[in-house]
């Protein structure tokens, strides 16, 4: 299963850090208007990302929730349907969230950097860092240090879960 190294970073100044990544990118920007929808699922997490009516991806992925950078295993696959396939799944096992967000995608030597919007949340960097068959963790948790320090992201600015666990706690948050 493909694996990589991702961190997540609350952002107060998102013009201020699309600076600093433009000005150390190698592609991009590429802008992303992503819907996910999130399934009831044991052994992971299963969102149906899409990105038109006829443009979708299933991923399925795994990861601890914990602060800084992390270990995530995924799978991914391509439907032409999105609106028919999140039906299906919705009925099959139920929809336990959805996230929308505006991403700008940019790329640092492997690593794609993720600048979102999220909707209901706010800004954030995400960093992803794909890592070979045999390549050990380390070599991408180096990596996420390195670019986390040229952009001046503090460790008190990472976060533990994903964006629907954000959205879920504010919905409950007094």
């Amino acid at each position: 299963m493909p694996r990589n190294i991702e961190i997540k970073a609350r952002v107060e100044d998102i013009q201020a850090l699309t600076a600093k990544v433009t000005a150390i990118a190698d592609r991009g920007p590429i802008e992303i208007i992503q819907d996910d929808t999130f399934f009831a699922c044991d052994s992971g997490r299963l969102k149906l990302r899409t990105f038109s009516t006829v443009e979708g991806e299933l991923i399925f992925y795994r990861r601890n929730d914990q602060a800084g950078p992390k270990e995530s295993f995924y799978l991914r696959s391509p439907t032409p349907a999105p609106d028919t396939m999140r039906e299906a799944l919705s009925l099959a096992y139920g929809q336990i969230g959805r996230v929308q967000k505006r991403r700008t995608l940019f790329f640092v030597g492997r690593t794609r950097v993720h600048l979102d919007r999220v909707s209901g949340l706010g800004n954030f960097l995400e960093l992803e860092i794909p890592l070979e068959e045999r390549e050990p963790f380390d070599a991408g948790l180096r990596e996420a240090h390195a670019l986390m320090a040229r952009l001046f992201v503090d460790p008190s600015q990472l976060i533990e879960g994903a964006y629907l666990d954000l959205l879920a706690s504010a919905r409950t948050s007094p």
